[in-house]
């Protein structure tokens, strides 16, 4: 398809089950049984399907946003998100939004991030989240289900989720790990974004060379799990894995300040572009430069569009 020929957005859903608020700061040393004074704190809604979400939104593109939340943190992580003006669906649950917390150490650039495990997650609660994904899908149009699972959610949680967008002649795109990756990719979906570790996890061996990373992609392509395995290598670049074969890119030359959200942001970019029309390659670009971006700002910030689309255009004059 011509990517410079506009055709019309096909609509996106994102499903976020176990959000976390975000808290962010830095200190000089991080020192055992020492009380460690914090320069200013940063607060943002993050969890994989928000974050996706966001970026979209950052890139010019549009969703819809679906997420539990609840207890004091869900109600400070709700007014983040309409302060941002995201479109949102809100699955009320009894327990408390988890936070995460990302400490800077500046004496050494060593950045130290604490992920709380999320709240217990009832039957009714989850099976909520489904109804909603089940009432608000788009057909034709991409779901995609990214994070963590609470406990109490069932291991195939996202399966289901991929068996609903099916049923609607929508494209389901997972970001997970382990069991729920697992499950996800026996029902078979469009894209998973699984990292190298994840990935080795996955097939239950250590991926240590790139050769065996990308075998071990292309096998879940050949297998039918899943049309696109998009895989990211932080510092040594990405891979994407599909029928057509497989596409390599190296990360451009950026200022690492972190690298929270850079997954997220990847995947973003990519299911915008790939909505809006344009070939895998050129979402493939898109993501890495949505990676990149986010890389080059500070604690939990997200990228910048003016940064993603110059990214862009400077991996678009790489040799293929």
């Amino acid at each position: 398809m011509d990517a410079s020929r506009p055709t019309p957005l096909r609509p996106i859903l994102t499903l976020t089950v176990n959000p976390a608020l975000d808290v962010s700061t830095s200190t000089e040393n991080v020192v055992g049984e020492h009380k460690m004074r914090c320069g200013l704190s940063r607060l943002d809604p993050g969890g994989g399907g928000i974050n996706v979400s966001r970026v979209i939104q950052r890139l010019g593109g549009q969703t819809l946003a679906i997420y539990a939340a609840g207890g004091p943190t869900g109600d400070a992580y709700r007014k983040l998100i309409e302060a941002e003006g995201l479109p949102t669906v809100v699955v009320p649950i009894v327990g408390s939004t988890r936070e995460s917390f990302t400490v800077d150490e500046t004496t050494t650039g060593k950045q130290f991030r604490f992920v709380l495990q999320g709240p217990e997650i009832t039957e009714p609660e989850w099976r909520a989240c489904l109804a909603r994904v089940a009432e608000s899908i788009p057909h034709g149009g991409y779901v995609v289900a990214s994070g963590s699972l609470p406990p109490g959610a069932p291991d195939d949680f996202y399966a289901r989720v991929a068996r609903l967008a099916r049923e609607h002649d929508a494209r389901c795109i997972v970001d997970a790990s382990g069991p729920a990756l697992a499950a996800a990719l026996a029902e078979g979906v469009f894209l998973v974004k699984p990292s190298g570790r994840e990935l080795g996890e996955l097939v239950g061996s250590t991926l240590d060379t790139e050769e065996s990373q990308i075998a071990a992609a292309s096998t879940l392509v050949s297998r039918g799990s899943a049309e696109f395995v998009a895989l990211t290598l932080g510092g040594q670049g990405a891979v994407l894995a599909s029928a057509a074969g497989v596409m390599r890119l190296a990360v451009p030359q950026v200022t690492v300040q972190s690298t929270v959200g850079a997954g997220d942001s990847f995947l973003g970019a990519f299911v915008l572009r790939i909505a809006q029309g344009h070939d895998p390659a050129a979402a493939f670009r898109a993501a890495v430069a949505a990676g990149s971006a986010t890389a080059m700002t500070p604690a939990t910030e997200l990228c910048h569009r003016a940064d993603v689309e110059r990214l862009e255009a400077e991996l678009a004059l790489v040799p293929a």
